[in-house]
């Protein structure tokens, strides 16, 4: 039994896929995009690994021997972190989870109220940083509860530190969750002055279990201690996750990785890096997200260091939030791929499905592969 990692870079789509229009997303490309935006990408230890093999970037040329490159396809339905976490680890959404553009109807909003025991304001398609700046003073003089949504499949309840204890929000959501059919019931603790209101890093998510089996479930089976890292945690419910190590922001997943590659003698990494979505994709602040890109770079070459013989290390996304898009939600793309297997041996392309991932971790630390499950691995078996 190896080792594998999967790195999540949320949000770093490569490119429209064939159904994007259909989700408003017709011409979307968040790297090229973003590159095209700032200039240029400065991305040396990822630009090695192939990233310019995958797609045309402007400051990312292609590599001589790049890892196994390409880009993976979702074969389910929305474009969200649930979905796109899901389908990597075997499971492919046949419909897409419910959405409210118009906010919650008023007998959600009702079963809400008698299920938590608060009253909500807003109730609508919201960002969520000015909703804050827009609903906050509100939220301040009644205590009623900042309910919103997006285009995703979720449902948001924001309330400042000084006036609902974040307990007390935690314990809203939960009842929250019992009461509505979204994906992700999402808790926004947020503090400071009207005016300057910031979200601490308190953000829980509560997101529905796995319909079916995942590759986190057959591992588990295996003998395969799973390590969750960031939301990926919340996103599987915690369902076949053997420990969890928390990344609120990008420093302390990037450091939880880069500890468990240190002293994991087995088992299976897979952590989220939420900041290229959270932090910078939403707000289309293109600089932040190249920083953002070059800090997981940096990080990407330790990680490099420390991988054994026999390990495998995959670098993807979930969905993409282009800058260039005229709406602030993510964007319905392929995901890049990048696969090292140390001393980074393979080589060649790989355009898949994101369900290739989870295959290839099964069959990478298992030596089999689950029929049940979709997905082809794209190295042989370990």
């Amino acid at each position: 039994m190896g080792r594998a990692a999967v790195v999540v870079i949320d949000a770093c789509g490569a490119g429209a896929l064939p159904d994007a229009a259909d989700y408003g997303d017709a011409g979307a490309n968040t790297l090229a995009h973003l590159a095209e935006a700032v200039g240029g990408l400065d991305l040396p230890v990822l630009e090695r690994l192939g990233l310019g093999s995958i797609l045309p970037l402007r400051g990312v040329a292609p590599a001589e021997r790049p890892v196994v490159h390409g880009r993976l396809a979702a074969q389910g339905a929305g474009k969200d972190s649930t979905a796109g976490h899901w389908e990597l680890m075997g499971v492919v959404s046949d419909t897409p989870q419910p959405t409210y553009p118009a906010g919650f109807p008023a007998e959600t909003v009702a079963a809400l109220r008698a299920a938590t025991g608060h009253r909500f304001c807003c109730n609508a398609p919201a960002n969520g940083v000015t909703v804050l700046a827009e609903w906050g003073p509100h939220h301040l003089a009644t205590g009623e509860l900042i309910l919103y949504t997006s285009q995703d499949s979720v449902l948001q309840l924001a309330a400042h530190v000084d006036r609902v204890a974040p307990a007390e929000l935690y314990a809203a959501c939960e009842a929250a969750r019992g009461v509505v059919d979204v994906g992700r019931v999402i808790a926004r603790p947020f503090a400071g002055e009207p005016g300057a209101f910031v979200r601490t890093l308190g953000r829980r998510d509560l997101a529905l279990a796995p319909p079916r089996r995942t590759v986190l479930d057959a591992l588990t089976d295996a003998g395969v201690a799973v390590h969750g890292v960031g939301k990926v945690v919340d996103l599987f419910a915690g369902r076949g996750v053997a420990e969890a190590h928390a990344g609120p922001r990008n420093a302390e997943a990037i450091a939880a990785t880069t500890r468990l590659l240190s002293e994991l003698d087995a088992g299976f990494v897979f952590a989220n890096l939420i900041e290229t979505d959270q932090v910078y994709g939403h707000r289309k602040d293109v600089e932040g997200f190249h920083r953002a890109l070059r800090e997981i770079d940096a990080a990407v070459g330790e990680w490099l260091t420390l991988l054994r013989a026999d390990d495998l290390l995959i670098l993807t996304a979930d969905h993409g939030c282009d800058p260039a898009a005229a709406h602030t939600d993510h964007t319905r793309e392929y995901a890049p791929l990048l696969a090292v297997t140390a001393p980074e041996r393979a080589t060649g392309r790989h355009d898949g499905v994101l369900a290739d991932v989870g295959a290839t971790v099964l069959a990478h630390l298992t030596g089999r592969r689950d029929p049940a499950l979709p997905g082809t691995p794209f190295l042989p078996l370990g």
